[in-house]
């Protein structure tokens, strides 16, 4: 097995992670990009419909995951792609196989961007057969723009997310009818500019309150049970289902690393510049927060960057010794920061740390529909931050962004930080926290 000494380690080559190696590379540093996929450019290279990078040039997804890849190979960065990296051989090095055979990349530091993925059928323990024609977004994407694949004729969408009609207009791009979107949520969580094509233009049903149910068929799929929410139960005749949403964050490479876990994103925890629990290693992307859009990744690949590079003319001439090189990984070591914990019904916070020099915005989820919310951020019982939302409706599957103009009044050696929200009282001030 080879070894190889670089500057920064990245692994994943999605809009994150390129966007991240073209910055560090720009600055001299050494960069090497890992990707399993045999291009670089993450999801949007098989995300056909345009709404990628800047208004008003916005992209198909290909173009951008081209622009980002050719960007990063400009600056210098090496993207190595059909590259595994399979575990940990160090505090920042890592063992891959890829075309090269084996090989051992140490690094100054390491970026993970490793992304999410969507849940499959058998996670969300669906019960039937295993027929042919059940795919997620992702897999149906791939079969279609990548693949030219025939996917079947008529198909039900399993979810009402903006991805769930990115995945009916892939359908409709193959030639086959969208026969329904099915969702167990009382409402579509996808934004106007997605649900009102679906229902105007296409007359698309949405069945709301509707849970899947079963799978029929052998062989090839012929239909899917549903169950509606008071109880009666139907078969839609379909030979394709396509199971979107529901992603969790690639995060097996931070496991393996002990790197502490967030439990409400289920990804490396992090502070304001995207340090994760080791040091000298960063996450950055849908890994953190799965799943956000692919300009959100952008924005935290150059905001990583910085903070990689300040890292990197920290450690200079560093001591070997130093416990921030220990190769043990129970030893625990956080460049500072407390807690950052958000309350029901918020789902998560990312990031999830917070020091007093943080200006990273925070992206929230909300489990319910929450008209007109009101944001409190609290340490230790004294108030930190309140902020409102008038003209907007929180709602599950979109993002809710906290600014960060509070952090200075952190006490980085105080408890943890709470995020809690309170619905406003119509025509008065918000009510108190829920709880």
């Amino acid at each position: 097995m080879t070894s190889r000494q670089v500057d920064v380690l990245v692994v994943g080559a999605g809009p994150a992670g390129l966007t991240a190696a073209a910055r560090l590379a720009r600055t001299g540093a050494r960069v090497v990009v890992l990707e399993r996929e045999q291009s670089p450019g993450g999801v949007p290279r098989h995300c056909a419909h345009r709404g990628f990078g800047d208004r008003p040039h916005a992209l198909t997804g290909p173009a951008h995951a081209r622009l980002l890849a050719d960007a990063a190979a400009r600056a210098g960065a090496d993207l190595r792609t059909g590259v595994t990296a399979l575990d940990w051989a160090g505090p920042r090095a890592l063992t891959t196989v890829g075309p090269r055979g084996a090989e051992t990349l140490a690094a100054r530091a390491v970026v993970l961007a490793t992304g999410a993925r969507e849940r499959p059928r058998a996670a969300r323990l669906v019960p039937g057969t295993r027929p042919a024609g059940v795919y997620t977004t992702g897999e149906l994407q791939q079969a279609v723009h990548l693949y030219r694949q025939h996917i079947g004729t008529r198909a039900v969408i399993v979810g009402a997310e903006g991805v769930s009609h990115a995945a009916a207009d892939t359908v409709r791009a193959a030639g086959a009818e969208v026969l329904a979107l099915v969702t167990e949520g009382p409402r579509a969580s996808a934004t106007p500019a997605w649900a009102l094509p679906a229902r105007l233009r296409h007359r698309t049903p949405l069945l709301t309150g509707t849970t899947v149910t079963e799978l029929l068929g052998r062989g090839r799929l012929s239909g899917v049970r549903v169950r509606h929410r008071d109880g009666r139960t139907a078969v839609l005749a379909c030979d394709t289902v396509v199971f979107t949403g529901d992603f969790v964050p690639d995060h097996e490479l931070a496991r393996r690393g002990a790197l502490a876990l967030d439990p409400g994103t289920r990804g490396p925890a992090v502070d304001g510049a995207l340090r994760t629990s080791r040091p000298g290693v960063f996450a950055v992307g849908s890994v953190l927060h799965a799943v956000e859009s692919a300009a959100t990744a952008a924005r935290e690949g150059a905001h990583a960057a910085t903070a990689v590079g300040d890292w990197l003319t920290a450690r200079t001439g560093a001591d070997p010794a130093d416990p921030a090189d220990s190769a043990d990984p129970a030893v625990s070591y956080w460049p500072g920061g407390v807690p950052l914990l958000a309350g029901p019904p918020l789902l998560r916070i990312a990031p999830n740390r917070v020091t007093p020099d943080d200006r990273l915005p925070y992206l929230l989820r909300t489990a319910v529909p929450l008209p007109r919310p009101a944001l409190y951020v609290t340490q230790d019982g004294r108030p930190l931050h309140r902020e409102r939302f008038h003209l907007t409706t929180a709602v599950p599957h979109r993002p809710l962004k906290l600014t960060a103009r509070w952090t200075h009044r952190v006490d980085p050696r105080g408890g943890p930080v709470h995020v809690t929200v309170a619905r406003p009282h119509p025509g008065g001030p918000a009510g108190p926290p829920l709880r």
